[in-house]
């Protein structure tokens, strides 16, 4: 169940208000890239943290209702059929129903969950979150896209944040802050895992059929992480942003795995869960 945005006691405005099949309250804060992030006077992640903090003092439905759900129902009043009852009667109806469906009344705002959303991430935010996680609190982070193909508009979401492994995102607070000129060995990522590592794990292989998403195209993958078009090796990135036309592109959203019909985004995902959920 979806709400609007919040504003709290001290002026605070979340984005979107909801309510998950297990009674938990949803925060969900949107920035619009990593640009609007790291221009904000106070941190993306601290912001939500203050307003999940509030969330934690809703004692029951009812007060949920009042505060927040009650006031969307009044302002789009016209998006609801029953008029015979008030706003907050309504709210409470609708409620009540979804937690007794899901089992979930006896369990409403144990705890709050907070869902990052940007087209972007700088590093700090998802060396906080990170740590936030390992900490057990439940902190999320998606990436949302927009893309034009064709005459359509199309929106890719992608989840960044929690891994298996949150070290991978920790800032180093001892790195110099001047880039050395030598790379070092066994530097901590920043990133999701790349291609060749998806080729140590033998997800994909050498010799795979690699597609482009919505069109015939295709090349094979090669052992290096490049493709092989027409006879002529290219790095993937650059063939998906020559084929799309576009200054830049997110690869692992753009390649599709014939013979599993998976974006190489999806089959990363699924392998990196599956080893977090085995403990490996």
């Amino acid at each position: 169940m979806s709400g609007k945005q919040v504003r709290n006691a001290q002026h605070g405005i979340s984005d979107l208000t909801a309510v998950d099949n297990k009674g938990n309250l949803v925060l969900v804060e949107i920035k619009r890239d990593r640009k609007d992030i790291e221009g904000r006077k106070e941190a993306f992640e601290f912001q939500a943290i203050r307003y999940a903090a509030s969330y934690a003092t809703i004692e029951d439905p009812e007060d949920l209702v009042n505060k927040i759900y009650a006031p969307y129902i009044e302002k789009y009043r016209n998006e609801f059929e029953d008029g015979s009852l008030t706003s907050a009667e309504l709210g409470a109806r609708k409620l009540t129903e979804f937690l007794q469906e899901n089992g979930a009344e006896s369990n409403f705002n144990v705890s709050q969950k907070i869902i990052l959303v940007a087209s972007d991430y700088d590093e700090q935010t998802l060396s906080a979150v990170a740590w936030l996680n390992s900490n057990n609190v439940d902190i999320s982070c998606f990436k949302m896209i927009p893309y034009k193909i064709k005459d359509e508009v199309y929106i890719n979401i992608e989840k960044v944040l929690p891994l298996s492994t949150y070290k991978d995102y920790y800032v180093n607070f001892l790195d110099s802050p001047i880039k050395s000129s030598v790379q070092k060995k066994g530097f901590t990522r920043r990133a999701l895992p790349k291609i060749g590592e998806m080729l140590v794990w033998g997800v994909i292989k050498d010799g795979d059929t690699i597609v482009a998403k919505g069109r015939d195209d295709e090349g094979t993958l090669l052992a290096n992480g490049n493709v092989e078009v027409n006879g002529e090796e290219i790095s993937m990135q650059k063939w998906l942003k020559e084929l799309f036309g576009w200054s830049s592109i997110q690869t692992y959203v753009f390649a599709v795995h014939k013979e599993t019909g998976k974006t190489l985004s999806q089959i990363r995902e699924e392998y990196m869960e599956k080893e977090q959920e085995e403990g490996i």
